[in-house]
């Protein structure tokens, strides 16, 4: 029997999905430290241990799992469609904007990995692109959902409120 299509975020993608944003918050706070140490690494130098860059590598290693799961009961559970009312264009572009998010979830923790434990500075180059591009994306999706919040007021930001208890 074909699994109903869901009419909201159940409350574990809720929480996973502000768990998730709580976290890449923090990984852009937690820049500074990490980049000085891996420069003094492209150096030669061996940085002291950093309990800041520590909460970085483990914050992304976090994001990594955390973000598998999403996509697990993503594909498992389903999501709501997007409204029947937005132009084709728009639905395009929430399809392309929410798999870049999670293609960049995932791919910024592996580059950043390599980057830091195999000490390779085209890893760490392109997970600087990625962080720029990560942020533009995150700062579009808000736009999109304050969009529909207050221009369109189709109540799409209500999925994503109280949950479905599956």
């Amino acid at each position: 029997m074909p699994t109903p299509i869901p009419t909201a975020y159940s409350r574990l993608q809720i929480r996973l999905h502000w768990l998730v944003f709580v976290l890449l918050a923090l990984q852009y706070i937690l820049h500074e430290p990490i980049t000085e140490a891996f420069d003094m690494v492209e150096d030669g130098l061996t940085p002291a241990f950093s309990p800041l860059v520590a909460a970085h590598v483990f914050g992304g290693f976090l994001i990594f799992v955390l973000v598998a799961a999403r996509i697990y009961i993503r594909k498992e559970r389903g999501v709501p469609p997007l409204p029947e009312t937005d132009p084709p264009l728009q639905r395009m572009a929430a399809h392309v904007t929410h798999y870049s998010l999670y293609t960049l979830m995932i791919a910024m923790p592996v580059s950043g990995a390599v980057a830091w434990f195999r000490g390779n500075e085209a890893a760490a180059e392109a997970h600087e692109v990625m962080r720029a591009i990560l942020l533009a994306l995150i700062a579009l999706h808000v736009v999109g959902a304050l969009y529909h919040q207050f221009v369109v007021k189709d109540g799409l930001m209500q999925r994503m409120r109280r949950g479905d208890p599956v």
